[in-house]
């Protein structure tokens, strides 16, 4: 049999990683966003669609910026319309079904709408920023000089067709998800202009997103030491990120980065280093968290005066719900007009197969779901200015126990509901009463490998398999709760366990330079059905470097909307490792202590007035 080229097996490889990257572009973060056809109810306007260039200022450079322009029917200077401006997720592009579906869909209900590719993908030049204010949202700023007809695409096309508030200022919303949600933001934060925002699925804090620590927080998502990296996540952005000129070859030089990178800003190519190196010295984490702050809303939320209708995913473990809860928060405490719903489908799984109906952007259900109708009600109320449209409560969760009638669950206002305490025994019981509580202690150590498994990151978007999550014996503590009893118990919030570890070899590098060297654990909460069978909500976990190992300590887990139905028992656990992310760094063994006047403490978010009991 002849054998294969060199030059033939070269070309099969790079075809093979071409789609592999390709797929998980276009399915693991570049998020679907909207629909491909107006729902029935819309009756369809017909459009053109006009494919432009812009070059617009981008920070210390000039950035070329590929886009179309959709234009109703009958919308002219003497009928104007307002704007919606959309853009891709990350690794996608203008051309993308969903980035494109998003512009039609607003398009055939009579909005202009202005599709473009992000810096540094698709034909758009310059290289990738991570939607930094000062460059991505500069940059969004001069599309929408265009919207306002106060400059002229390269080719001299002229827009004079957008409803304006004033010469220079057009009538314009925002929509997008993941990457195309953060950059409304950074827009929203440089160019008061912008009229309304529906960020979906995106972040609050980079340096939490990638290297997230739920103990020691100080504001919001954010503290001041780093906690465990995810590192799947991460490198599944950074590879898409480089793999650029693969997906789009005869790219723009303008795009070539710097610090060793391909396609990124130097800043994140040094912030990526760091986070591969293993090690957290004081200078160089300090500057990684300033920068990864820079290019994440947290810092410049002040500046946000649009009113912004945040939807955020019950499934996602690269953005998790705290994240919007924690922009939510900040935008209210400043007066700008903010809702918030917690939608089913997130960044991990299930993207493509939405729960029944949930809006799903592939079938262009905006008018017969419910995100879809508060999305379309949002952009009637703030660009229509419909005054009277009903925007609908503060808060919105989806429920999917719910098998008739409404599937989300509202209230006037966020966090709802109330609170429920139960308290770790050191008989490994999680009890209701302190009093229950007996006296006892129990120990755990990690490994040099990880011990724990609660997700692969991209498994579900790559369909690929996934095992079940697991603990080893020896790596892990758990504390059961008796059986549900009476109604069920409904959880819509962020629960937050109080510990306090013994842990002496942690204590020995406590004042160390580098604070990789302090304890990681990784708190989660499981759901037990009567079998013995066990879910990891969402696959959800919450990694936490110790802050001080000699005194108490708060994790904050992830935000969950979860039934425990009767006869179902919670579970709390923390381990030493998980497979998704780093961890500790050498062998730590630790010891949890309980007694009846102190133990750990957790407070699940509860939603009814009598719900169910342990």
């Amino acid at each position: 049999m002849p054998s294969v080229s060199r030059a033939a097996s070269r070309a099969a490889s790079r075809s093979v990683l071409r789609t592999s990257l390709t797929l998980l572009a276009t399915t693991a973060l570049a998020v679907p966003l909207a629909a491909a056809a107006p729902a029935a109810a819309a009756a369809p306007a017909p459009f053109t669609v006009t494919a432009l260039k812009l070059t617009v200022r981008a920070g210390d450079r000039n950035c070329t910026v590929d886009a179309d322009l959709y234009r109703p029917a009958g919308v002219d200077a003497a009928h104007p319309a307002p704007a919606v401006l959309t853009t891709n997720g990350f690794g996608g592009s203008k051309n993308d079904g969903s980035t494109a579906a998003t512009a039609g869909a607003f398009a055939a209900r009579g909005y202009v709408a202005l599709s473009y590719s992000g810096l540094g993908f698709g034909k758009s030049g310059c290289p990738i920023s991570l939607d930094d204010p000062q460059t991505d949202g500069k940059a969004a700023s001069g599309l929408i000089d265009f919207l306002a007809g106060a400059r002229t695409a390269d080719d001299g096309t002229r827009v004079d067709y957008v409803t304006k508030d004033a010469a220079r200022d057009p009538r314009v919303g925002m929509i997008g998800g993941s990457y195309g949600g953060a950059i409304q933001m950074a827009t929203a934060a440089v160019d008061h202009r912008v009229d309304a925002l529906v960020p979906l699925i995106t972040w609050n804090d980079l340096a939490y997103s990638l290297d997230p620590n739920n103990a020691g927080r100080t504001h919001g998502v954010s503290g001041p030491v780093p906690g465990a990296y995810k590192k799947e996540w991460t490198g599944g952005f950074f590879l898409i990120g480089e793999a650029q000129g693969l997906l789009n070859p005869s790219l723009d030089p303008s795009r070539i980065g710097g610090a060793g990178c391909l396609h990124f800003v130097a800043d994140a190519c040094e912030t990526k280093r760091l986070l591969d190196s293993g090690h957290y010295p004081a200078d160089r984490t300090a500057k990684m968290l300033h920068y990864a702050r820079s290019v994440s809303p947290v810092s410049y939320l002040k500046s946000v005066k649009a009113p912004t209708l945040l939807v955020q995913g019950q499934a996602d473990t690269l953005f998790n719900l705290n994240e919007a809860a924690a922009t939510y928060r900040t935008l209210t405490a400043q007066g700008t007009e903010a809702k918030m719903i917690w939608q089913s489908w997130g960044h991990s799984g299930g993207m493509d197969k939405p729960a029944p109906g949930e809006l799903d952007l592939s079938k262009g259900n905006l008018d017969t779901s419910y995100v879809g109708q508060r999305i379309l009600a949002w952009f009637d109320r703030y660009l229509h200015h419909k005054t009277g449209t009903d925007t609908g409560p503060a808060f919105a969760y989806y429920r999917d126990w719910v098998t008739e009638g409404p599937a989300y669950g509202t209230a006037p206002s966020f966090p709802a509901g109330g609170s429920r305490k139960l308290y770790l025994s050191g008989d490994g019981r999680l009890v209701d009463n302190r009093r229950k509580v007996v006296r006892g202690s129990r120990e755990y150590r990690n490994w040099l490998v990880p011990t724990s498994h609660s997700e692969s990151s991209l498994a579900g978007l790559l369909k690929l398999p996934d095992p079940a999550p697991y603990d080893i014996k020896g790596t892990h503590l758990d504390w059961t709760s008796e059986p549900v009893t009476g109604k069920p118990l409904d959880v819509a919030g962020t629960p937050k366990v109080t510990l306090k570890v013994v842990s002496p070899k942690t204590e020995q590098v406590q004042n160390s330079p580098d604070a990789a060297n302090r304890l990681v654990l990784f708190a989660k909460l499981y759901d037990i059905a009567p079998d013995g069978s066990k879910t990891l909500v969402h696959r959800l976990v919450a990694p936490a470097r110790v802050p001080d190992a000699t005194r108490k300590f708060t994790v904050q887990l992830p935000g969950l909307v979860h039934r425990y139905q009767p006869g179902h028992r919670l579970r709390f656990v923390i381990a030493a490792s998980d497979s998704a992310y780093a961890g500790n760094r050498g062998i730590k063994p630790v010891t949890v202590t309980s007694a009846p006047e102190d133990t750990g403490v957790i407070e699940l978010p509860v939603i009814q007035d009598r719900p169910g009991r342990f």
